[in-house]
C-alpha cells in the first residue's frame, strides 16, 4: 500500500522549502514578498483581472485578495479602475512601476525555479509531475464540491494554516 502520509509530508515540505527559498531571494533583491509577486505576476501575465478573478486563481478569499491588492496599490505597483462591463467591480492593473518591478522579479523567480527544480529533474519528469499534481488538485476540488452539494462540510477551501515564513494569502 502506498505511503500517502509520507507523500503528503514530502509535498508540504517541498512547497514550504520552495516558497521560503524563492521568497528569500525576492526579498533580498527586490524587498518583495512572494505573496505580492504572485499577484503582480498574474496581473502582468493576464491583465484586466478583477479581485474575484485573482481570488479564484489562488484559491483564497475575496477579502484576503482585496487586502493584498490594497497593499500593492499603496506601494504604487497596481491600481484599480472601473470595470466597464460591471459597475459593481473594478479591474486591477499594474502601474508602470509595477511592470518594471515584475520584469526584474520574474527573472529572479525563473532563475530560482531552474536552480531548485529544472536543474534537478529532467524536463519530462517536470511535465509528468505537473500533470499528476493537476490531477490531484482537480480531484480534491471535485471531492470538496461533491461534499458541499451533499451538505457535508469539507475542510476550509480557501484558508491554509499559516506556515513559518509564508503568509496565508498568495
Amino acid at each position: 500500500m502506498a505511503d500517502l502520509k509520507r507523500l503528503y509530508r514530502e509535498l508540504v515540505s517541498l512547497e514550504i522549502e520552495l516558497w521560503n527559498g524563492i521568497e528569500g531571494r525576492l526579498r533580498a533583491e527586490y524587498d518583495l514578498p512572494l505573496t505580492s509577486f504572485e499577484v503582480l505576476h498574474l496581473l502582468w501575465s493576464r491583465p484586466g483581472r478583477r479581485i474575484q478573478d485573482i481570488a479564484e486563481e489562488f484559491s483564497i478569499t475575496v477579502g484576503g485578495t482585496s487586502k493584498v491588492v490594497d497593499r500593492l496599490e499603496a506601494a504604487g505597483w497596481c491600481e484599480r479602475r472601473a470595470n466597464p462591463n460591471d459597475r459593481r467591480s473594478s479591474i486591477v492593473e499594474l502601474t508602470a512601476e509595477g511592470r518594471k518591478l515584475v520584469d526584474g522579479a520574474a527573472k529572479v523567480f525563473e532563475e530560482e525555479l531552474e536552480l531548485r527544480i529544472g536543474s534537478v529533474i529532467p524536463e519530462q519528469s517536470v511535465r509528468e509531475l505537473a500533470s499528476v499534481l493537476r490531477t490531484l488538485r482537480a480531484a480534491g476540488r471535485a471531492l470538496d464540491a461533491e461534499r458541499r452539494a451533499a451538505g457535508q462540510a469539507p475542510a476550509p477551501a480557501v484558508r491554509a494554516p499559516k506556515q513559518p515564513g509564508r503568509s496565508a494569502t498568495p
